[in-house]
């Protein structure tokens, strides 16, 4: 067993290592499902850009995961998605490598209509619908564009605002572009609700409440009415221009750059200006392989991939010395970033230190990136001056990012207006909210627990430790918001907890155990289905994964004073399937919003699994 460990650590090494770009990072891709690919279709088409290779090789992809009856599936056990299944049907449509009267194509349209047609999607793909001309615009939108003028629309999270400020430009222009090679989907829809103004009843009825308390603010802004709409429009305007990455998308995802580009036309700029050039060019860069697919990726991982590895690879031993670490490291303290984002709205007079998660990042930092990549440079900034400033900025920001709850969040701090959670957008709070989370609060404990000389004896890290006992499950478990998903949280919560200085007996870290222990497969592994966010409790997959194995795993190690057998069982099986490679390899683990993407993180097969084996050799040999 001890040799048969050792091969499978120093395999791992080996693959990892090997992988490594010349620049130190490690680039696996950010891999989001095929919605990026189809809006990548439909936004060159609805240009005029005719980038053939690149809209043939993403049909391409498109095509091949369609699903037997017709439909595109969110993961593997999952059921058919309408919002999808719309999104690929048009782009494949649009790109003109199908017809409506191909099999496959009947089929997809079979399965909408089943299923509602147009106005049973989502929101966001109604407004992409109707910003190209296939869906029609409501004639008062969810919210006015004076909504930017006020104080709370700072209370959306980072992520809304860079996603609706250019939707609410586009809405209050009722702007929308259609080409000669759009394809008509008239036939999806009732032809009245086409006629009108489409069917946005469920997503205005729904917003009403919101609605109310905006008006009141607009009500007491001081001003003309037209006036204030002119400040509004100018100020979103700027909103976005001013966050744009060097790369030239806004503020680096794919989703808020698409709807800036028709912001922006909205607002009377050509499709040959430079801003929007740029920001096709950004996206384009956004472009990956994966098993010999072309992919439009979200946002790149850059950052998270090299941080998570290079610290994976201390851990198994590999020294500070090596090549890859030196490089992997140096880059890292090249991506600290030192400009000032939305963050410092609600975190005033702190400097700026963190870390985001792609290598185009420059202003939006995260608390998760930060600590893990402290993790991978902790020991270089023992003894090299500019790592241990870069350290000491880092450390102090994210100690000012704690929530007023006691917890942290990704983005921002005190960002969780309970009110905003129940407006009816894909994923809920989990968009329009950055609360704190168990995921979040757990791994920034882990990292001060064991990496600085804090613990449960200072004050803001027993505000941690109590927000996390207070937001255990029934069962023992924790809800992971980062990851898929229960066994994420409590893997994230209990070697938090333990780090900074909880006791094994405890009843919550016993709790997480026996919860842990009960859902161990006879395989000795674990799995859980994306299904537990939309179900809001655990949900078994039909089979073990190597990563939430891994994780599962390296909670017991940390939680048992001695090996068990259900440690042993799960060690066997990442042993035994160390070259698996099937529909579990690519599963998701983890999540961008619930119900609307999901993620696979291709270095997760090999870190998470480096970093079990590594502390069971550790602690038990």
């Amino acid at each position: 067993m001890k040799q048969m460990v050792e091969a499978e650590i120093n395999r791992l090494v080996h693959i990892l290592i090997e992988k490594q770009d010349r620049d130190g990072t490690w680039s696996y891709p950010f891999e989001t499902g095929i919605m990026t690919d189809c809006y990548m279709i439909i936004l060159l088409r609805t240009l005029e850009i005719n980038d053939e290779d690149l809209i043939f090789s993403l049909a391409e992809r498109i095509m091949n995961k369609q699903s037997k009856n017709g439909a595109w599936k969110l993961f593997f056990d999952g059921k058919g998605d309408l919002s999808l299944t719309v999104g690929a049907y048009y782009a494949i449509l649009y790109s003109g490598y199908k017809t409506k009267n191909d099999p496959d194509m009947l089929l997809a349209k079979q399965f909408i209509i089943n299923n509602g047609g147009l106005k049973e999607t989502s929101m966001f793909i109604k407004m992409m619908l109707a910003l190209t001309g296939q869906y029609k615009w409501p004639r008062s939108f969810l919210a006015p564009i004076e909504v930017i003028l006020l104080p709370n629309f700072f209370d959306f999270s980072i992520y809304a605002r860079a996603n609706m400020t250019p939707i609410f430009v586009a809405a209050h222009y009722k702007f929308s572009r259609k080409t000669k090679r759009s394809p008509d989907l008239s036939d999806l829809s009732d032809l009245s609700i086409l006629r009108d103004e489409g069917d946005w009843e469920r997503e205005l009825k729904e917003w009403r409440s919101f609605l109310s308390i905006i008006q009141e603010g607009i009500n007491r802004l001081i001003g003309y009415p037209k006036e204030l709409r002119r400040q509004a429009l100018s100020r979103a305007e700027q909103y976005m221009l001013q966050r744009i990455e060097p790369d030239g998308t806004f503020y680096s995802y794919f989703s808020s750059t698409f709807f800036m580009i028709f912001a922006l036309l909205a607002r009377g700029y050509s499709k040959e200006h430079p801003i929007i050039t740029h920001a096709v060019a950004g996206l384009k860069t956004f472009k990956t392989k994966i098993n010999d697919e072309t992919h439009i990726q979200y946002t790149t991982a850059t950052v998270w991939n090299t941080a998570l590895i290079s610290y994976s690879l201390q851990e198994a031993g590999v020294s500070l010395s090596s090549p890859a670490i030196q490089k992997a490291n140096s880059y890292l303290l090249s991506r600290q970033q030192h400009l000032y984002g939305d963050w410092a709205i609600h975190n005033r007079n702190v400097l700026p230190g963190g870390w985001g998660f792609s290598n185009i990042n420059t202003i939006n930092p995260d608390i998760d990136d930060t600590t893990a990549s402290l993790r991978a440079v902790r020991s270089l900034a023992l003894n090299n001056n500019t790592y241990h400033q870069a350290w000491d900025r880092a450390v102090y920001w994210i100690i000012s990012m704690q929530n007023d709850d006691g917890g942290w969040a990704a983005f921002e701090k005190n960002i969780d207006k309970s009110y905003l959670a129940w407006l009816p957008v894909e994923g809920g709070g989990k968009m329009l909210l950055d609360p704190s989370t168990a995921d979040l609060t757990g791994r920034t404990l882990e990292f001060f627990g064991n990496f600085t000389k804090l613990n449960h004896n200072h004050p803001f890290i027993k505000r941690g430790i109590k927000w996390l006992i207070e937001h255990q499950e029934k069962d023992g478990s924790w809800y992971g918001r980062w990851g898929i998903c229960y066994i994420y949280g409590t893997w994230a919560t209990v070697t938090g907890l333990l780090a900074a200085g909880t006791e094994r007996n405890h009843s919550s870290i016993q709790k997480a155990v026996k919860w842990l222990l009960s859902i161990q497969n006879e395989d000795g592994g674990w799995g859980e289905s994306c299904k537990s966010d939309v179900n809001k409790k655990y949900t078994p997959l039909a089979n073990s994964t190597r990563t939430h194995t891994a994780w599962a795993l390296d909670t017991l190690i940390a939680a048992e004073k001695e090996e068990t057998p259900s440690i042993r069982r799960g060690i066997e099986f990442l042993l035994r399937t160390s070259k698996q490679n099937d529909w579990t390899t690519t599963y998701p683990k983890g999540q961008g919003l619930p119900g609307g993407f999901y993620i696979h993180y291709e270095s997760y097969e090999y870190l998470f699994p480096l970093l079990a084996l590594s502390h069971y050799k550790k602690k038990f040999y």
